[in-house]
């Protein structure tokens, strides 16, 4: 994992504050994921927080706040920006993905509440997707049609079956730019409004995959787990151990404590222990109550991880 803090001071920040989170289907080449930072970067209003490249994933995540104008703008720089560089025909990496940019989520932060972040998405779809000639798919808060409330639904049978899917009237976009649907080279985006989540992941000291997969499905609350937990388990090639990667959905029902603290004890039955876990991305504040980043064997962390110390 590759990881870095970019900071720029911005002044007269409206009260309303919108964090964008992109997921770049792009992991290996640096020079990709620093040129779609850096449109963001160069983007007036708008604070860069964070990004993250990974090369088992072959994915990359950017993490910036700005007022809902400001954010929309940076969305659609680095995003156009990634539409430019990547090309799904020649991707391969362990993560579920459908397109070059492949989810883009808004969270309402400090002043902003739900609608603005809906609006925003509502906006960055119809104008990167037209922009750009890349289907749209909206979910979450942003949904307009509820099946597709959940992204694993919208990413199921990935980037391959992309194009059989769409094909399906029941899965046509919400915006298809040209009326053909599937484009090849940068497959569809998911465009989504939501409270903020915690995307974690917990390396195992073993390259068992079958453990982390067994981890990952006994917690995932679609298989009866843990409520709001979403999990997989990967193997990390470039560094031979297994991983659970999750996303908690919401940290105030099932918290990263009790998922940790579950984890550990599922691998501990196995004769294997948990090596470090990892954020992407920030988290709030109130989802370390009750416990600490060593407790979490959290890499890399510092108090510039927590949402509220930018806003």
């Amino acid at each position: 994992m590759r990881r870095a803090s970019l900071k720029k001071n911005i002044s007269g920040i409206d009260m309303k504050i919108i964090e964008c989170i992109p997921n770049f289907s792009e992991g290996n080449n640096p020079e990709i994921v620093e040129s779609i930072v850096d449109a963001a970067v160069r983007t007036e209003g708008v604070k860069v927080l964070d990004f993250s490249m990974d090369r088992d994933h072959n994915r990359s995540v950017l993490t910036f706040i700005g007022s809902p104008e400001a954010t929309l703008r940076g969305a659609i720089a680095a995003c156009g920006r990634a539409a430019d560089l990547i090309d799904m025909r020649k991707h391969s990496g362990v993560h579920p993905r459908i397109g070059a940019v492949d989810v883009v989520p808004f969270v309402p932060l400090k002043g902003a509440n739900m609608p603005d972040a809906v609006e925003t998405a509502h906006r960055f779809g119809h104008i990167f997707g037209r922009k750009n000639n890349v289907p749209i798919y909206f979910y979450g808060e942003a949904v307009l049609d509820k099946k597709r409330k959940k992204l694993a639904d919208i990413r199921r049978g990935e980037y391959e079956g992309l194009r059989d899917k769409m094909s399906d009237p029941a899965w046509a976009p919400d915006i298809s730019p040209d009326g053909s649907g599937f484009n090849p080279r940068l497959g569809a985006t998911a465009v989504g409004a939501r409270k903020p989540l915690i995307a974690f992941n917990i390396n195992l000291n073993s390259n068992d995959i079958e453990l982390a997969r067994n981890i990952a499905r006994s917690i995932r609350y679609s298989s009866g787990g843990l409520k709001h937990v979403q999990a997989i388990g990967i193997l990390l090639e470039s560094r031979n151990i297994a991983q659970v990667s999750m996303n908690l959905t919401d940290y105030e029902t099932t918290s990263i404590r009790t998922v940790f603290d579950t984890v550990r004890r599922k691998a501990r039955e196995h004769g294997a222990d948990i090596l470090e876990s990892e954020l992407i991305g920030l988290i709030p504040k109130a989802a370390l109550e009750g416990t600490a980043a060593n407790h979490l064997k959290l890499m890399d962390f510092s108090e510039e991880r927590i949402i509220e110390s930018h806003c």
